[in-house]
């Protein structure tokens, strides 16, 4: 998939890096901001890249496909050249390639900030705040942070996951800045962290996302498409963005769920990341501008 002059491109962000690590703070002074987080069409269309960090490098039936930094950057930047995907949301080491790409110009940028909680393991719900902070989202112009939110009544690191995130919702509304919040209800199983996806447990974690920070103005939700989702975002009144989760076996069957869903009165548009850029068939642009046509 990799282009020759676009692996040209990548390889000198290694030179880049090594002889003028001041470029990246010097892209992100020029990057051209939008004037709103809407798209034309009132929607917002988001491709996600913060999985890697995680070490959650698998999509579909490829347990590493993430794991080749230069073909992930070529799939983001031929989804963010498509029209109607509107930014990008990602941890500091993906964004600032991208800024040194100078693909981000007029996109909506959202910084990824806790990704402690590494798959698999034994601290997962640990989910500490291991790459962007307030400070840096704020400094580097980004329009935003996002936070990953999972709830373990079983589990006591829970509570400290969920004071990091409050925090981090005062402090980026202190800065008229996006919070994202990615909340679930979520359990051990046969040693690994499982989010619940019933109407039940969906509406319950974003009830209690819904009340974190000293001020909700400027939160939105991340949620997953489940049954009942009108009942389900019944529970909040904040903008929501639907995530695309896993690779599905039925791309078409998803389409469908994220037209429906963007009925509700309080859905807004997409965050999506595998299930775009590691589409089955390896179409990028198509299952992008599929995406984007379900937004209307």
């Amino acid at each position: 998939m990799i282009i020759e002059a676009f692996a040209d491109r990548v390889a000198a962000l290694a030179e880049i890096r090594a002889s003028r690590p001041e470029a990246v703070a010097e892209a992100a002074a020029r990057r051209v901001r939008r004037g709103s987080l809407l798209g034309p069409n009132g929607r917002l269309m988001l491709v996600a890249a913060d999985h890697p960090a995680r070490g959650s490098l698998g999509a579909g039936d490829r347990p590493l496909a993430m794991a080749d930094r230069r073909d992930l950057l070529e799939r983001l930047c031929l989804a963010l050249g498509r029209p109607g995907v509107d930014g990008v949301l990602g941890t500091p080491d993906v964004i600032e390639d991208l800024l040194l790409l100078g693909v981000l110009d007029e996109k909506v940028v959202i910084g990824s900030m806790n990704r402690g909680g590494l798959a698999g393991s034994a601290f997962e719900i640990d989910d500490r705040f291991t790459a962007y902070d307030v400070p840096a989202i704020a400094g580097q112009g980004l329009d935003g942070g996002k936070m990953l939110l999972r709830i373990d009544d079983a589990d006591p690191a829970t509570v400290r996951t969920l004071e990091s995130c409050a925090r981090a919702v005062s402090e980026l509304a202190a800065g008229r800045l996006m919070a994202m919040v990615e909340p679930f209800i979520s359990r051990r199983a046969d040693g690994r962290v499982r989010n619940v996806l019933t109407p039940d447990a969906m509406t319950r974690a974003i009830a209690i996302a819904s009340g974190l920070g000293a001020t909700s103005a400027y939160t939105w939700l991340k949620v997953p498409v489940v049954e009942d989702m009108e009942r389900v975002m019944a529970a909040s009144t904040l903008p929501a963005l639907l995530l695309g989760g896993e690779v599905p076996d039925d791309p078409d069957a998803a389409l469908a769920g994220w037209q429906r869903a963007l009925r509700l009165p309080t859905v807004k548009g997409l965050v999506v990341g595998r299930s775009l850029l590691y589409p089955p068939g390896d179409d990028v642009a198509g299952a992008v501008d599929a995406a984007v046509e379900v937004l209307g």
